[in-house]
């Protein structure tokens, strides 16, 4: 490969003039507050990393990159950069019209001019860029579940890019890295892509990437978002700090960066690779099951390990960078080093602790020898991971009115402050109603924005070491797996499924709810008129009939305890 082309990438942004003038029109614009993820797209097009899209996705542009990886230029682009808007917003736009994005706190941050706009077909999306309609698939949910149904594309005019207060030094957009590059004298730059922290494996295959491909080392991670129940980007932060100096001395370079990943698998590497080339990186490390979400609905992989490589490979050219093969590396305890695995003899003795158990240790509180992680690192993972009986979790009783949640979850909070320890909030969902939410109806919407209130309650109790048990009805599959993914950011989400009959709850309702709703006078009723959705893997199914409270609230304990959460002894 020819040396790299160094020279500043084109931005999206305006001078500073110009930003001020397009500040004082925007009071006249119609305003979109960016999502997370959009707020990630939105600074790596302004900033160059996603050259050479000049905006979000055209319907046609959306349409060529969908089916072939190709926008109408001809360029290769893997994944639909897209703004994904509700439904009443996007009734108040048409084509011609321009736009404000702002951030969370109403921050103006570029105009878009509007040329597209469209409802796109989700499945065809969900099952050419990530092989599968699947909602096991972080992305297909988000996809479903999270993103607009109407999608608007058009070019992007820059204002200045969101603000972030932390790491501030590490944080790089292509044109500083690559002045960093120049300034330095690197011609030959491999990327390291990572979301997790770095162990004593990685630092070795990493240093044996840059030396076999004869180049300087950028440990590059993605500090936007990433999958759902990941180590957060502030740990990780400083465990990669941490480990700096073990590569040799100006060898090697850590910068953030804030790209929402979709877990793509194969897409997502060519992605990454397009995405170094614009930062001016020459090589990148491609893993096997690089950027893979984990198992799909029938337990199987959702990629092939080897598939990212084989794509990436076939599309290097287009790229522009070159694919350093991720050797697995293992402890050989033998000679008590690190080796390629494929070039370890037969009969030695191989030492490896996966993710899985890292992760045991850490919540039980057990070593983690030196020869799998630095020292430095599990000293940073141990004080954002205690062990799991110091941590804080979240009890999410489910199922129909008059189930017997909330007298289950009143019987669970008095018995976990008779042991003391942590902090116990129960969010029930008449109280919540009352406190929270008294503005909201009962139609799905104001269903979901009523529990998805209660999920955010309940991961901030989580965040900060107590115990929140939670009883609304919650009767959408869709809305819990938001409230755990909330919830699993901080800590253990369990999901109690009170599986008691609709006849019986009839039987038993005081209130007369279900009377009325037989007889129309209630609308949207679960169970009645509107539908439960049965949690299909709760962490516990808990029948009622024939069985008083205090059993089925020791069921639940048993399992707290079975699951290292609290001891019984």
């Amino acid at each position: 490969m020819s040396q790299p082309n160094l020279a500043p990438i084109p931005e999206l942004y305006v001078n500073a003039d110009s930003a001020q003038k397009l500040k004082a029109d925007a009071g006249d614009m119609l305003s979109w507050d960016l999502s997370a993820r959009q707020l990630c797209d939105l600074e790596l097009l302004m900033n160059g990393g996603f050259y050479p899209l000049k905006g979000f996705l055209t319907q046609t542009d959306y349409d060529g990159v969908v089916d072939n990886m190709r926008l109408t230029s001809g360029d290769l682009w893997p994944m639909p950069i897209t703004l994904d808007v509700s439904q009443d917003f996007a009734d108040k736009i048409e084509p011609g019209t321009d736009i404000a994005l702002r951030d969370q706190e109403g921050v103006i941050l570029a105009i878009l001019s509007v040329t597209d706009k469209w409802s796109p077909d989700k499945k065809r999306e969900a099952e050419k860029v990530f092989g599968a309609d699947d909602l096991a698939h972080p992305a297909v949910n988000y996809l479903h579940n999270v993103a607009g149904p109407v999608y608007l594309g058009g070019p992007i005019t820059g204002i200045q890019p969101p603000t972030h207060y932390d790491f501030r030094a590490r944080r790089d957009t292509p044109n500083e890295l690559r002045a960093f590059f120049r300034k330095m004298g690197w011609r030959r730059i491999v990327a390291f892509q990572t979301r997790n922290p770095l162990h004593r494996a990685h630092q070795e295959l990493t240093f044996r990437a840059a030396r076999e491909a004869q180049a300087n080392l950028l440990i590059h991670p993605v500090v936007g978002m990433t999958k759902p129940g990941d180590v957060d980007h502030f740990t990780r932060v400083r465990c990669y700090e941490a480990v700096l100096d073990k590569y040799p001395q100006a060898t090697t370079h850590l910068s953030l960066l804030n790209l929402a990943m979709r877990m793509a698998g194969p897409r997502e590497a060519v992605w990454h690779g397009i995405i170094r080339r614009n930062h001016g990186l020459t090589h990148m490390i491609v893993g096997r099951d690089h950027a893979g979400p984990g198992k799909n609905s029938q337990g199987q992989d959702f990629y092939d390990p080897y598939a990212a490589q084989e794509l990436f490979r076939e599309h290097q050219a287009d790229i522009g960078v070159e694919m350093v093969d991720f050797k697995q590396m293992v402890y050989v305890q033998e000679r008590a080093q690190y080796e390629p695995r494929d070039e370890v003899e037969e009969g030695a003795t191989i030492l490896d602790i996966s993710g899985t158990e890292l992760r045991r240790r850490l919540r039980e509180g057990l070593d983690i020898p030196e020869w799998f992680s630095f020292p430095e690192v599990v000293t940073q993972l141990r004080r954002t991971s205690p062990p799991r009986d110091k941590q804080g979790f979240t009890v999410f009783f489910t199922g129909l009115s008059g189930s017997g949640k909330s007298t289950i979850a009143n019987a669970l909070m008095v018995k976990l402050m008779e042991m003391g320890g942590r902090p116990v909030t129960l969010l029930d969902g008449d109280v919540v109603r009352k406190h929270l939410s008294s503005e909201l109806g009962f139609s799905k919407e104001h269903r979901d924005i009523n529990i998805k209130r209660i999920g955010y309650v309940a991961s901030e109790i989580t965040k900060n070491g107590g115990i929140a048990i939670c009883a609304p009805i919650a009767p959408y599959t869709a809305t819990r797996r938001a409230v755990r993914e909330m919830v699993e950011a901080f800590g253990a989400f369990i999901e109690v499924h009170v599986a008691t009959s609709v006849e019986e709850c009839e039987r038993r309702d005081r209130k007369g709810l279900y009377k009325l709703a037989r007889e129309g006078k209630i609308k949207e009723f679960t169970g009645i008129s509107d539908p439960y959705e049965i949690p299909e893997n709760p962490e516990l199914r808990v029948q009622t009939e024939g069985v008083d409270v205090d059993y089925a609230a020791q069921q639940v304990l048993l399992k707290l305890e079975q699951m290292g959460l609290i001891g019984l002894s």
